[in-house]
Order: structure tokens, then sequence, then C-alpha cells
């Protein structure tokens, strides 16, 4: 599930699918404000950290070469007053200045930057991603999730991107065999849907529309005109509902409270799940 932005629901779309497919798996990549599991409250928890490797410097060895500096495109190596200097929050973890440095005055250190969860709500399998206070990128971490998620072969993944259109949302659609973009009824609801739009297609995934926050037959909804004029399929329409909002600011699953919220996320899943048979369908013709 991708969005331009945050609040644009996302996240549940994501839950209330996952909860709808029953036997499902549920990754949390938003890494850098996870909110699934507030949702899904899951039990029997495990955690385990994730660590990134950054160069460590012995000044006893370092003769002041500046290879490693030279080397790094990053510029997180800098040789100031006859020392050399780490700045670990632009280290790419390449560990290329390791290799090179030839008295070897460099080593390699681990550095936590977050933690990984799984736990159990139902059927469903929820991981979520949890990138510590300060850090830059929550990449390794989403790389951490997606590996977690191999072992589950077969159930159906759900994957809570990042708002936004940078690398970390990159990184959590690259596997995707379907992206299922939320959009607002509102012009910069568009802007934001045209983002993902544009990510999607570069990415050359599959993709369709679930238009959100719907005022009904007479209501102007700008994304829709958008989908329309481009020719993107509109998978299914989500009305504007105050018991919808209610149960949503409460973190509640909509499906698990309400037969007629599950009759239409069990119809939007539905539409989901052709689209995806119908493209892989059409991938094994080619």
């Amino acid at each position: 599930m991708l969005s331009g932005k945050g609040g644009t629901g996302k996240t549940l779309v994501s839950v209330n699918l996952a909860a709808a497919a029953e036997a499902s798996t549920y990754l949390d990549c938003d890494v850098e404000e996870p909110n699934g599991y507030l949702f899904f409250k899951p039990e029997n928890i495990q955690e385990e950290e994730v660590h990134i490797r950054i160069p460590k410097v012995d000044g006893k060895l370092c003769s002041g070469c500046r290879k490693c500096v030279d080397f790094c495109r990053f510029n997180a190596l800098a040789f100031i007053k006859n020392q050399l200097m780490v700045f670990e929050d632009i280290c790419h973890s390449c560990g290329g200045c390791i290799l090179l440095c030839p008295e070897k005055a460099l080593a390699e250190k681990e550095k936590i930057i977050g933690k990984v969860q799984k736990g159990a709500s139902e059927e469903v399998t929820v991981y979520t991603g949890i990138l510590n206070t300060g850090e830059p990128s929550g990449i390794p971490i989403i790389k951490k999730l997606l590996d977690e998620n191999k072992h589950e072969t077969e159930k159906i993944t759900f994957i809570d991107c990042p708002p936004g259109s940078a690398c970390i949302v990159m990184e959590s659609i690259k596997g995707a065999d379907y992206c299922v973009l939320v959009a607002e009824p509102t012009l910069f609801g568009v802007h934001n849907l045209d983002m993902v739009y544009e990510l999607v297609r570069l990415f050359k995934k599959p993709f369709g529309v679930v238009l959100n926050k719907c005022l009904g037959l007479d209501g102007e909804n700008p994304s829709e005109k958008f989908c329309l004029e481009k020719g993107i399929q509109i998978l299914g329409r989500i009305p504007f509902d105050h018991e919808l909002g209610k149960l949503n600011s409460n973190a509640e699953i909509a499906v698990r409270k309400s037969e007629g919220y599950r009759t239409i996320f069990s119809s939007l899943l539905e539409t989901v799940k052709r689209e995806v048979q119908h493209e892989a369908a059409s991938n094994s013709k080619r």
C-alpha cells in the first residue's frame, strides 16, 4: 500500500485487507512511525535488534594517506587536523574504505539502528520495523523485514509502505507483485497520488487505486478524475463515514467490528486478488 503522504488511509486499508484475508502477513515498513501494531495488538512478540556495520579508526595505524577519504562518495570520512574522522550518520556501510586502507587502520564495528518485532493477531502474522530516533535511514530495517517475510510463503503478504516516494518506499516495493495506491478526494490528494503513480510506473509495477474518504455520488473527487483521465484502474471506494472514522481513531480494525465493513474490504480484497492473478497469468504468457 502506498500513498504520497501520511493520513491518506494507507494503514487503514492495509490492516483491514490483512484482517479480511484472515491467514495473512502484515509488514509495517513505515519504520519511522509504525502504527499498524496499534490496530492488531499482536501477542507473543519476538524482538530482534537491527545492526549496521560502520568503520572505526585506529589512529595509531593511520598514516594520513587519505585514500579512504577520496574513495567515499558520501563524504562520510574526513582527515582534519591530522586525524581521520568518521561521520556515522552519512556512512552507507559499504565497507569499501576498510578494504582500501593500506595500513589496516580501519575496522568494522556494529551500530544498533532499530529493531524488528514479530507477533500474532488471530490468523495475521504481524511484523513491525522500528527505527531508532535520530537515525538517518530505515532501509536496513526494511530489508530485514522483507527477508524475515521470505519464510511466510503460504500466506498473502500486505506491505504497509512509508508515505511519499523516497528511497525507503522504493526498497519496500521492489519485490512486490502488485501495488495499491491510496488517495484522498482533494487537489492535494491528486498531487500526492501523482507522486506514487510516477514511482510505480518507474518500477514497472502493476497497480490500481483505492479512493478513500469518498463523499458519495454528488461529492467532488479530483483523485477519481485524475484516475479516469490517466486510465488508472479504480479498485474500490471507501466512504467518508463517521463510524469508520471513530473505529480508526480508536485503533480498531473495522472488519472485526462490523459486517458492513467486512463486506467492503472483503470485496476489495477479491478485486486485488483477481488483479494479481491476471498479472501473473499475463507474465507467464510473455
